[in-house]
Formats: structure tokens, C-alpha cells, sequence
């Protein structure tokens, strides 16, 4: 969904004066992904956003590929952050330390994401959910424009990923809390796994898990006034952490 939409009901439950910000992707950016595109051209996005409105310091909130972004960030501009939060990342590294489980998925993205848009999606969807999950029924009536854009941002971000070096030592350097919140019923091979990985990188991690709660019905749109909670919880560690 357009970041609008996907974080409008959580925009709504934080206090007014939190001066957030909803930011599409890049790949989304333009009708096609852009040429050359990789995560950088998504950090280089955020970093651009942020100067615009005059932060030189913000916390980062991503989910699905933006919480993948939100670590490539971290990692490359890991000094402007007080804060992470991950809301399940599509991807968190080519590290050579995931099980074979975890993989095995890729491959298997980019076979899906070659397929055409009507086989493409469906597929990509059952892949992030638990086995025995049953997926999000299709909205009824005619799809919005921008779903015209996703099956090829999802091929770019897909490639991206397989290619992209995410630097687990300067992840490491990053020690501004971390908060990662996981769907019970997203696919553990991936998800849960990312969080257990990326808690052996983070010296200041924090998971939360939403037992009803899966990759397609995210808290953010699905439990807003709890994430909100979660994230303001976040922040107010951050600063207890900046005092100390």
C-alpha cells in the first residue's frame, strides 16, 4: 500500500506532537523501478527526506521492504538515528549464518517474482505466512492504480536484495535501541529467523510479538494504538539512553 494508507490509522494514535512522516519508496517512485536501482537509491531517499524537513537526528520506522531499507540506513548513516524500529523486514542480510531454511527462500522469491503479476502475487503472499494460514481475502471490485506498480517494484526489490552487501559491522556500531515487531503467523523460517539473527547483532534489541498477527494484516494497520505504545516506548527509552 502507499505509506499514506498502510500508516494512516498508526499516524493517528501517536501524540500531536510527534512530527512524523509517512514515505513511499523509491522504487514506487516513478512508473518503473528506476534504472539501476538498488537499496541505496531507498537510503539515499531517506537521507533526502530528512534533510528537507531539517532533522538531523529522527527515529526510523520501516515495514516488509521499508524496515529493510530502515537497516541498510542504519548501517550507512547509522549517526542520524536515535531509534529503529523493524515492523518484519522482507530481508535482513545475505549473512552466511541464516539456516538453509531460510535460503532456500530466496530462490524461490525470484522464481515467483518472474512469474506473471496473476500467478506473482499470490504466491508472494503465501510464501510470508505460517503454513496452515489462510491468506487476506481480495478486496472486492476493481484493483487501486498502484497495484499496477508492485509486481515490478517487488522484482527490482527482490533483485536488490540478492545483491546488496548489508554491513553487519557497522550494524553492530549501531547502539541506539532496536525494537522488531513479529506476526505470529508470518513464515518463522523467515521472520522470526531475521529477529533471532538480528538479535545477536543489536546490543540494545527489543522483540515484540503479535500472536494474531501476520505479514499482510501488520499491527500497524491491525493493532495501531498498541504499536503506538510500543513505539513511544522506544522513543522514551532512546532518550533515557541519550541522558545516560
Amino acid at each position: 500500500m502507499p505509506a499514506a494508507g498502510a500508516f494512516g490509522d498508526l499516524l493517528a494514535d501517536l501524540d500531536a506532537d510527534v512530527d512524523a512522516v509517512a514515505k513511499d519508496l523509491e522504487v514506487y517512485a516513478t512508473s518503473t523501478p528506476p534504472p539501476g536501482y538498488s537499496l541505496d537509491v531507498e537510503v539515499a531517499g531517506v537521507l533526502a527526506s530528512a534533510k528537507a524537513r531539517g532533522w538531523d537526528q529522527f527515529h526510523l520506522v520501516g515495514y516488509s521492504g521499508g524496515a529493510s531499507v530502515a537497516l541498510a540506513f542504519a548501517a550507512a548513516h547509522g549517526g542520524y538515528l536515535t531509534s529503529l524500529a523493524l515492523l518484519e523486514p522482507a530481508w535482513a542480510g545475505n549473512w552466511a549464518d541464516a539456516s538453509e531454511a531460510h535460503k532456500a527462500l530466496w530462490p524461490e522469491y525470484r522464481r515467483v517474482a518472474a512469474l506473471p503479476p496473476e500467478e506473482a502475487l499470490p504466491a508472494f503472499v503465501r510464501m510470508q505466512l505460517r503454513q496452515g494460514v489462510d491468506p487476506p481475502a481480495r478486496p472486492e471490485g476493481p484493483p487501486p492504480p498502484w497495484m499496477a506498480q508492485r509486481p515490478g517494484g517487488i522484482r527490482a526489490m527482490v533483485n536488490a536484495f540478492h545483491t546488496y552487501d548489508l554491513d553487519r559491522d557497522a550494524l553492530r556500531r549501531f547502539h541506539r535501541p532496536v525494537y522488531f515487531a513479529l506476526g505470529a503467523l508470518s513464515n518463522p523460517d523467515q521472520f522470526r529467523e531475521e529477529a533471532e539473527r538480528l538479535a545477536r547483532v543489536f546490543d540494545d534489541f527489543w522483540l515484540e510479538v503479535f500472536p494474531r498477527r501476520h505479514h499482510f494484516d501488520p499491527p500497524h494497520r491491525a493493532d495501531a494504538p498498541a504499536l503506538a505504545a510500543s513505539l513511544r516506548s522506544l522513543w522514551q527509552r532512546s532518550e533515557r539512553k541519550s541522558t545516560t
